[in-house]
């Protein structure tokens, strides 16, 4: 078995200190040790997790993704339209449940079949983690050198092979005692154009400001809007944006984050609410566009009709809940937020539709994030 400090401190010493995942027995002790040595985001699901270790990439970590093999599938979208568009590099340890002749449960037959051809099929280099220590140590050198090189590494880990490590402390107690504003529908709507909202918020954005967009149209108005460095265009990993803005909000305190979702997106992942109230990041702005419809699909309506995203966001943590009605509402309550920050849930409801021959952004998605992260380094404003 591996000596659980022994192999962590090694991760800390190659610059691993932020994981993101879910649980399973098999990582149990890895999990503890990251609870009470490093910092630990725990995640609602393992898609949100390698969100959140991607927005910790973009701030400048390297980053640990954690999960049961099962949870892989889960995964499977960031991993193929975040990680391997941008070129965002994560360092995964995936259990391997269904091993044959272990006896495991049922209902981890199958994963434990595929999980080396799941792997391999979304093209991430991998191996089994050894439980001789001088190899392991060995293995995590040359996994730090393909992440090194921009690519994501994943170790596959046998029941076993870690020493005990006992949970010193369960988590950061980080709950809010109140939420400071709670402002909800008071009138009728002013339905603002998408270009509108997106419009106001850049011009009155500060210059250590990062803006993230949602994937679909938002994105797209966002580069036609204004191209510049400190904007990030999410192309894929639909309901992920405000993952990935907690892990940046959380590796770069000192830069103001705006995620700006959408409807559907939002409803995807709506677990991440949770997380994200409950890290509680002061200089996270995170806005919702609600038009009621999957809008760059064709129109199909969504099911926020019958959500009140405000009293949602208000019960999981968020400290500022904002019911926008116009876009003089919009301006007041951002420049609010700029003077004093605190994590805000804006939300908006929008006209649809969206302006003829909308483009595509022409800067590929890796040069997207290479860009992104030197503003965010240099805090270079264009």
């Amino acid at each position: 078995m591996l000596n659980i400090k022994k192999f962590g401190n090694e991760l800390k010493e190659l610059g691993f200190n932020f994981y993101s995942g879910v649980p399973c027995s098999f990582l149990k002790n890895l999990i503890n040790y990251a609870l009470n040595d490093c910092e630990y985001i725990m995640a609602t699901n393992e898609g949100d997790a390698v969100a959140i270790c991607a927005g910790a990439y973009l701030g400048g970590r390297k980053t640990v993704f954690l999960c049961q093999n099962s949870g892989l599938t889960n995964a499977v979208s960031p991993l193929t339209s975040l990680n391997y568009p941008f070129r965002i590099p994560v360092l995964g340890f995936v259990s391997l449940r269904g091993e044959e002749g272990l006896n495991d449960e049922p209902q981890h037959e199958l994963m434990g079949r595929i999980t080396e051809r799941l792997l391999e099929d979304m093209e991430i280099k991998w191996g089994y983690l050894s439980d001789n220590e001088a190899e392991a140590l060995q293995q995590l050198k040359m996994a730090n050198e393909v992440i090194e090189c921009g690519k994501s590494f994943f170790f596959v880990v046998k029941k076993d092979t870690f020493t005990k490590e006992e949970l010193v402390k369960k988590s950061t107690t980080i709950v809010n005692e109140y939420i400071s504003t709670i402002i909800e529908k008071q009138r009728v709507d002013g339905l603002p154009k998408r270009e509108q909202v997106l419009n106001k918020l850049i011009n009155h954005a500060d210059q250590d400001t990062c803006f993230m967009a949602t994937t679909g149209y938002t994105g797209r108005e966002l580069y036609e809007i204004k191209d510049i460095p400190n904007n990030f265009y999410m192309v894929g990993s639909m309901g992920c944006i405000s993952s990935l803005a907690l892990g940046l909000a959380k590796a770069k305190p000192d830069k103001k984050v705006i995620a700006i979702d959408g409807d559907g997106a939002l409803l995807m992942r709506m677990g991440a609410l949770c997380v994200n109230g409950y890290y509680n990041p002061e200089n996270l702005f995170h806005i919702l566009l609600d038009n009621n419809i999957h809008e760059s699909t064709g129109g199909q309506q969504t099911v926020a009709e019958n959500v009140n995203f405000i009293k949602l966001a208000a019960s999981v943590g968020y400290k500022n809940t904002v019911y926008i009605h116009d876009l003089y509402e919009l301006e007041e309550y951002f420049l609010d937020w700029k003077r004093k920050g605190g994590l805000t849930f804006a939300y908006i409801k929008i006209a649809k539709g969206v302006k003829e021959n909308l483009g595509r952004p022409k800067v590929k998605p890796y040069e997207v994030k290479e860009r992104f992260m030197k503003f965010i380094s240099g805090g270079i404003y264009a």
